[in-house]
């Protein structure tokens, strides 16, 4: 299928975007929510894929990480789900609420918080959390679909936006109908605490333990100064140990709405038998309005930025420059520059850093970093070979960004990067997992899931020009932000920073 796609010249000329036309179904329920359905018989099976435009960019301002967080809780169970008496449960939750509350108040006291008393409430709260605990049934939610056949069931948070995906044999597709609505539209934030204390490790163990975690984390926070971007996607360690369950039900309530979720589904699955059974289901949760994006827009960069990080620890060197969102006329040229810069051996970066002068063990380029739905970064990285360092990387990588502004790339490299290009655009079209995950991305970003095909136009005209331009544009020393790690031997190093003081008093899930 793939071959035959790539020769294909004009998209609207193919025979088989017709095929896949007839057999895909579009319907936006009266709450909002767009329903996808592709029927692909090839095996009793099908594949899902939820996707909620929202993600970390949409944390609200000092709750960083919650919008990572809240897809934790939505493997928790519902009002139905995960639970022995709701109701009773209810009311346990409330109080476990009120008793974080009165302890949090105690605990952010600035001047006169009183060691007795933020003991004697933190007691009270963890007394609340185990009444309410004695109503959970743990993992139900992901159990059921687990003893249906699911498999992969899985979930990611990224900075713009928010997934929900697995597979199953065709024959519960009303099973998956029936949970995948309740997550949706009645979860409950139960165990909110003891999974908080889950995503702190999570951090501790991407970033804190990490250079390279927090040297990235660092990177981004310099390279923006305005836009959400710059904040990590799991969260800053103050905010992460503060951030409660009536936040996370708010932001649920804001950006949980039908109108912001599009579900594709796809495999042994008739639109015509399946569409209503899905309306049956997802119908009934309340509508709400679209959140509106993002107005933060980052400034213009004036002057160049750095951060180095100097650890006994593998070197490494990155640099990033700003560029417009995936909206961008010139997207399909930053993908051209990505891929001459770093699509496997016969890549610049590759030939030069790690064949021909043997001084990098890996060297890439990537756009769209860290999201593509606002102005990300195009980044350029390489990790050094022992005896060698992250400055050397930086000389090498500027010789061939600057080879790249002032001569045209060969005709060899431009026609490799249209073949691989519409190969891998389409190559996610072998199965339905990658089918409903594009189906549900293209029809997020641009309203109309064709725009898939009509992104094979996009690339195709692409030309050297092009990448002259948009070169000379974007790779300006004003622009332009880096960071390194410089390896320095462990007796020099500074001695650590002492542990933040809520941390030493954030045992059971308390900050």
């Amino acid at each position: 299928m793939v071959v035959f796609l790539v020769a294909l010249g004009a998209v609207a000329q193919s025979p088989y975007l017709a095929k896949f036309e007839k057999r895909t179904t579009v319907k936006v329920l009266p709450n909002g929510l767009t329903l996808i359905i592709c029927d692909r018989p090839e095996a009793p099976v099908f594949s899902f894929y939820t996707l909620v435009d929202a993600g970390s960019a949409d944390d609200p301002q000092g709750a960083s990480g919650l919008a990572h967080m809240f897809e934790h809780m939505a493997f928790k169970g519902s009002t139905q789900i995960g639970t022995t008496n709701y109701p009773a449960e209810k009311i346990a939750l409330a109080k476990v609420e009120v008793a974080y509350a009165a302890y949090d108040a105690e605990f952010r006291k600035r001047v006169g918080r009183d060691p007795h008393k933020l003991a004697q409430l933190h007691k009270v709260f963890m007394d609340a959390e185990a009444a309410a605990e004695k109503y959970v049934i743990p993992n139900q939610f992901s159990e059921i679909a687990e003893d249906n056949g699911a498999v992969g069931i899985n979930a990611s948070t990224g900075e713009d936006s928010t997934q929900y995906f697995w597979s199953m044999p065709s024959n519960r597709l009303q099973l998956w109908a029936y949970l995948e609505s309740q997550r949706i539209g009645h979860p409950v934030e139960r165990e909110f605490y003891k999974e908080r204390s889950v995503v702190q490790e999570e951090r501790r163990m991407r970033i804190d333990s990490s250079p390279t975690g927090r040297m990235l984390e660092q990177f981004l926070a310099t390279a923006y100064v305005a836009h959400h971007y710059r904040v990590p996607a799991v969260g800053w360690e103050s905010e992460i140990s503060q951030v409660t369950a009536t936040e996370a039900a708010a932001f649920h309530a804001k950006y949980y709405v039908p109108s912001n979720i599009v579900i594709a589904v796809v495999g042994d699955i008739d639109a015509a038998t399946a569409m209503p059974i899905l309306e049956h289901y997802f119908d009934p949760i309340p509508a709400g309005p679209k959140p509106e994006a993002m107005t933060t827009v980052e400034p213009p960069q004036v002057a160049e930025k750095s951060v180095t990080i100097r650890e006994a620890t593998q070197p490494f060197y990155i640099e990033g420059y700003h560029r417009p969102d995936y909206r961008s006329p010139d997207d399909a040229t930053y993908d051209a520059i990505a891929d001459i810069f770093s699509n496997g051996r016969t890549s610049r970066l590759y030939r030069s850093l790690v064949r021909d002068q043997k001084i990098a063990a890996e060297a890439e380029g990537f756009t769209g970093y860290p999201g593509e739905k606002y102005p990300g970064l195009f980044a350029v990285y390489a990790v050094p070979l022992p005896g060698h360092t992250p400055e050397e990387m930086r000389k090498a990588i500027h010789q061939q960004i600057e080879l790249l502004k002032t001569t045209d790339v060969s005709d060899a490299e431009l026609e490799r990067f249209k073949t691989r290009a519409r190969a891998d655009l389409l190559r996610g079209l072998d199965d339905n997992s990658g089918i409903a995950q594009q189906l549900a991305e293209y029809q997020t970003r641009y309203g109309d899931w064709r725009e898939l095909f009509r992104q094979i136009d996009r690339i195709n005209a692409v030309t050297k020009a092009d990448i002259r331009r948009v070169a000379n544009q974007i790779f300006v020393a004003n622009n332009r932000t880096s960071a390194s790690i410089d390896f320095v031997p462990p007796a020099a190093q500074a001695p650590p920073p002492p542990p933040a003081t809520h941390a030493q008093q954030s045992a059971g899930g308390a900050k």
